[in-house]
């Protein structure tokens, strides 16, 4: 018994904003971000501009065409996870609202998982694992979603204009075909943990009277640019037990953070430029679903196809990885 991806979808605002609009506030600010800007491979980003859409509402909607596409009910999903870095709500979990949306079953399981930038990678290798294991569970809605923009300081050249709104939803199947998981692996570096923090101020301290808005804010201090060396290492070591090489794997999707990183990590493991995925430039940086955003953008353009092996790879502060092998 094997797990596929039997549909994807994503919803994004509508509203784009482009490069022009960030120049001009940092250029007031004393900053030219233009050379970063191009660094990071940023053209245009979605961005919430309305008082409706939150994390939640992206990933309900993501979840509710994930079950159209795959012609599928509330009823039909056992697990629901969802991945999210900037939740709308700590209590409820906001998988608990997405089960109330979709018309859940009673007998499902919810929850929420936070790991950060690479959590709807997790999400999707522990429910592959849920579902393996557990003879009742036959089919996982997983939905990795942030409104991360709302929570950026806008005096902070290298977070604001980076990132994207966006929501993601998979649902997992069991199957008999030859395809699903194929291996994971993880890495764990924990000394620079302060070095992006949100909420800066910890939650603790949202009701001092010396707590400042833009203390509740997203605190980063530090941007390591020697993650190469980590994709390079867990992507070799995925290889390596698997009997594969790079030329066996037809896409790689990595973190979206910046063009600059993914091409890097192209340029180190040697692989073709065609064979990896970036869409940094259109969505902006989504955080925890931006590698399965460019698994959805792979498959639509036909560059991903059933059969296929896919590499993902995706860094979260500051530092945790996961790379993970799949044959979609």
């Amino acid at each position: 018994m094997n797990v596929k991806i039997r549909s994807i979808e994503i919803e994004h605002p509508q509203n784009v904003v482009k490069n022009e609009f960030y120049v001009k506030l940092f250029k007031e600010q004393g900053k030219d971000i233009r050379r970063m800007l191009e660094c990071f491979g940023k053209s245009e980003r979605k961005v919430v501009n309305n008082n409706s859409d939150t994390t939640v509402t992206l990933g309900v909607k993501a979840a509710l065409k994930a079950l159209e596409s795959a012609n599928l009910t509330g009823n039909d999903i056992d697990i629901i996870i969802f991945s999210s870095q900037f939740p709308e709500y700590t209590c409820p979990t906001q998988a608990l609202i997405v089960h109330d949306a979709i018309g859940g079953k009673e007998d499902a399981m919810v929850m929420d998982l936070n790991v950060n930038c690479i959590g709807m990678l997790v999400a999707l290798d522990s429910a592959t694992r849920y579902l393996l294991q557990n003879h009742n569970f036959k089919r996982a809605l997983i939905i990795g979603a942030d409104y991360a923009t709302i929570h950026a300081k806008k005096t902070d050249e290298f977070v604001y204009p980076m990132f994207g709104d966006c929501g993601c939803a998979i649902i997992l199947e069991k199957t008999e075909e030859d395809c699903g998981m194929i291996d994971s692996t993880y890495y764990t570096e924990s000394p620079k943990y302060d070095s992006v923090v949100y909420p800066k101020c910890g939650a603790s301290s949202f009701y001092k009277n010396t707590t400042s808005h833009e203390d509740m804010k997203l605190g980063w201090t530090e941007c390591d640019d020697n993650v190469v060396y980590i994709a390079k290492n867990s992507i070799n070591k995925l290889l390596k037990n698997n009997n594969l090489k790079v030329s066996d794997i037809k896409a790689f999707c990595f973190s979206q953070f910046a063009s600059s990183l993914v091409y890097g990590c192209a340029d180190i493991l040697r692989i073709e430029e065609e064979k990896v995925i970036y869409v940094g430039d259109k969505y902006g940086y989504t955080g925890t679903s931006s590698p399965l955003i460019a698994l959805y953008e792979g498959i639509k353009k036909g560059q991903i196809k059933r059969g296929d092996k896919i590499m993902f790879w995706s860094i979260a502060a500051t530092r945790t990885a996961c790379a993970l092998l799949f044959k979609y």
